[in-house]
């Protein structure tokens, strides 16, 4: 079984990666386990952003947006290469709508009858002076009103929208953030294991016994304290593999996204209010494309089967056709994902009603257990912050918290540098298209000379497999980064998979087999 390590963790999204890189850090041993490939589930299936949350002020949900607001810049910069700045547009409307069950509406309707289901411009402008203060704003510009008649992000949307607001959040890549923490946890000695599933978790006296199953078998590992990261798991983990009784448990919210053909010239994003109460963003995605979502459907099945349904997809396209000039139809959409967010159970009569906060439950009968509820990619970084802390008696020797703006790997260059940094890795490897090194600038930072390892032509870096992706790549993510299949490269790790064929794809996963054995 080998030595007892300090904490377990159930779970390779961003919550336990955050929480391994963390724990790590502060000189913990620390092993995590993920059933599949990093960022398969919940975390790669977000709307990419990092966003204090406008729309919980209308459930006041205070602290939560106080905290995300906070981090915002906090996480700009430890990560330059993978997250940047973004503009929001929101255009106004005498048709914007309350959801009935916020506590923001239930007020309105006792003090202001008269507004009953209405969400007002005077409200949405208090709820941005909120937003643009709450959280100690230092780099992001605050927020202004539009002319949409004279300003370019008019000329897409209908001209009955006259007016908006523009405010900042933040955009950044989810499951490269993902496999980031999980590199660095790793480079502080972590042992980070992929296609590792739990199935059996063993209280002892003063440890945990955790039984593995991978390709290769079963394995034994032991724990002081293990932590369960399930995501939409983290309720059948406590019951099934712990067998520890709980009245805790997650609601399972499936949240669908489409992607079409670029559908504006500019590089800001929409916030778009529905007639149902609802919100959803229309974002620039991957220079060619457009991201929309998200949908708030109560999730019944298996966490690991969702899919965006024709329904969702339908809704997502008449929602945003509410908006836009041109009306965007299912024949638009090019791909769509699916993802279920494992929100804390409490009792909330909707979906969108849900808390979207963390909730950490931490067992001391026996040896610790601490499982994690909830949480936003926004707040992850805290999240760990919060998770070592409620540990802290157990571990006394840990060192205290360090993550803030400390960099990720490749994110050692300052937020304004991303352009700079491309600049110099074309004057380096002339074979490089300004599209080719912006892309691995923006996926590695400084690491993209690593990557590269030196090659003086394209040729050099061995097979082409199309859209720039080449063997170099393909290996480094499987040095560095645990990719192990195709999808982990072209979906997960990038999003070139939008640009490839089917038959591509076939031959990054036979590639990857073959390198698998040697």
């Amino acid at each position: 079984m080998g030595e007892i390590s300090d904490l377990f963790i159930i779970g390779g999204g961003i919550n336990g990666c955050g929480i391994a890189r963390d724990a790590a850090g502060r000189g913990l041993s620390v092993t995590l386990a993920e059933q599949g490939d990093l960022a398969q589930a919940t975390s790669s299936a977000s709307t990419k952003l990092f966003h204090g949350g406008l729309r919980y002020l209308e459930y006041f949900e205070f602290r939560l947006v106080r905290e995300a607001l906070e981090e915002r810049e906090t996480l700009l910069a430890a990560m330059p290469h993978i997250s940047w700045p973004m503009r929001f547009v929101l255009p106004l409307s005498p048709e914007m709508r309350f959801d009935a069950e916020t506590p923001t509406s239930r007020l309105l309707s006792v003090v202001m009858p008269w507004m009953r289901g209405r969400r007002p411009a005077w409200l949405i402008r208090l709820g941005l002076f909120l937003y643009d203060h709450l959280g100690g704003r230092k780099v992001l510009p605050g927020t202004r009103a539009l002319d949409l008649t004279r300003d370019p992000a008019g000329r897409a949307l209908q001209p009955r929208f006259a007016r908006a607001y523009e405010y900042s959040d933040c955009w950044v890549e989810d499951a490269r953030l993902v496999a980031l923490n999980a590199r660095d946890a790793a480079q502080r000695g972590a042992k980070v294991l992929v296609g590792a599933r739990v199935t059996g978790a063993l209280r002892r006296a003063d440890h945990w016994e955790v039984t593995v199953e991978t390709a290769g078998g079963t394995a034994e590992y032991r724990a002081r304290a293990l932590v369960n990261a399930g995501g939409p798991w983290v309720e059948n983990v406590i019951r099934n593999v712990a067998h520890v009784a709980t009245t805790e448990g997650v609601r399972l919210v499936r949240g669908s996204h489409i992607v079409t053909r670029r559908l504006f010239d500019h590089d800001r994003c929409y916030f778009f209010q529905g007639r149902d109460g609802r919100i959803i963003f229309a974002i620039p995605y991957e220079q060619d494309f457009t991201l929309i979502g998200t949908t708030d459907q109560d999730h019944q099945g298996k966490p690991g089967e969702a899919r965006c349904t024709d329904a969702e997809r339908d809704y997502l396209c008449a929602f945003a056709s509410q908006y836009f000039a041109r009306p965007v139809t299912p024949a638009d959409v090019v791909w769509s994902y699916s993802g279920v967010r494992p929100l804390y159970n409490d009792g909330s009569k909707s979906a969108t009603a849900a808390t979207r906060d963390y909730v950490l439950s931490l067992d001391r009968n026996g040896p610790p257990l601490l499982n994690v509820f909830g949480g936003k990619i926004t707040t992850y970084r805290r999240l760990a912050e919060s998770a070592l802390l409620k540990l802290a008696p157990f571990f006394p020797q840990a060192r205290g918290a360090w993550t803030a703006r400390v960099p990720l790997p490749g994110g050692d260059f300052p937020l304004d540098g991303k352009a700079a940094l491309a600049g110099r890795l074309r004057g380096e490897h002339h074979f490089l298209t300004p599209e080719w090194a912006a892309r691995l600038i923006r996926a590695y930072g400084t690491d993209a000379w690593a990557v590269l390892g030196g090659a003086a032509s394209a040729e050099a870096l061995g097979r082409d497999f199309g859209a720039t992706l080449s063997e170099a790549e393909v290996r480094w993510l499987m040095r560095h980064e645990f990719a192990r299949h195709a999808a982990d490269v072209v979906w997960r790790r990038s999003k070139l998979g939008l640009r490839m064929t089917a038959e591509q794809i076939a031959a990054v996963e036979d590639f990857m087999a073959g390198a698998r054995a040697e």
